[in-house]
């Protein structure tokens, strides 16, 4: 937490910070290993501890392996759904896209501060929630053109298309499918900075106001207090509604690259 007069910054939250290997390069470019590469690597280590505990075969399940099998059956469903029995050969993929996402998102939230670790949310940068963009976006172009070749490019002219305005309908469907890779980085990082940034002013309300003196408690600490808990109740929901959301619209773009709907 950076504090210079009082104040409390809320973007410090989002700072990387080498941890170890500052002099570490290649080709000019520094490779130390940092805060966001920590968390990376613990919220895929906590994905490893889910899914090999999880994954028995006993015939009455226990709650552990109740819970993988719930989130496998929501993702495989969600899949067959959206793209049909084709679904399944990409079912892995998205599957750990959404764990990925859900258990990095959740970690961020973690009180780990409180032992001094602070903990940082990956998701909040748009460099790490641009790759599994660009990754999602790259597999829906090469399932696409694998399959269909350059009949691909039917899909940007819907079916009834008068043929006058076929030009002008391939040019905005095409910006539209371009388009696809940025929003879908940019929901999930403005989702998770936003809330992020509104939890740590609400802790600034709360610590000013308790240095302030008793009656700024009552009016300010308190209040704010109360808020942060349900911002922060209301940011866990988000931090699950955005994993489905990214891991909804890959199944979608994957469908049309297979079916061309």
């Amino acid at each position: 937490m950076a504090a210079e007069s009082g104040k409390i910054d809320p973007m410090h939250q989002f700072m990387i910070e080498p941890l170890f290997g500052q002099g570490w390069s290649i080709a000019g470019h520094n490779i130390a290993f940092t805060n966001s590469a920590m968390w990376m690597v613990v919220t895929l280590a906590a994905l490893l501890i889910f899914m090999i505990g999880g994954m028995k075969r006993d015939l009455v399940p226990g709650r552990w392996q109740a819970a993988v099998e719930s989130f496998t059956g929501f993702v495989s469903g969600m899949m067959a759904t959206n793209i049909g029995p084709e679904g399944k050969k990409f079912t892995p993929y998205v599957f750990s896209l959404f764990m990925f996402i859900l258990i990095a998102n959740i970690m961020g939230m973690m009180p780990t501060g409180v032992v001094g670790v602070h903990p940082f949310t990956v998701t909040s940068h748009l460099t790490v929630t641009g790759v599994l963009a660009v990754i999602s976006f790259s597999i829906v172009l090469v399932v696409g053109f694998w399959r269909h070749g350059f009949h691909f490019f039917s899909l940007f002219v819907p079916h009834g298309t008068p043929g006058y305005m076929i030009p002008m309908i391939f040019v905005i469907e095409l910006f539209s499918f371009l388009i696809r890779p940025f929003s879908l980085g940019l929901r999930l990082f403005v989702a998770m900075t936003a809330g992020h940034i509104l939890m740590k002013v609400l802790a600034g309300f709360v610590i000013n106001g308790i240095n302030a003196g008793a009656l700024t408690v009552a009016i300010v600490s308190i209040p704010s207090f109360i808020l942060m808990i349900g911002i922060t109740l209301l940011e866990l929901l988000v931090c699950a509604i955005q994993a489905y959301v990214f891991a909804l619209l890959t199944s979608l773009y994957l469908n049309d690259a297979i079916n061309l709907h």
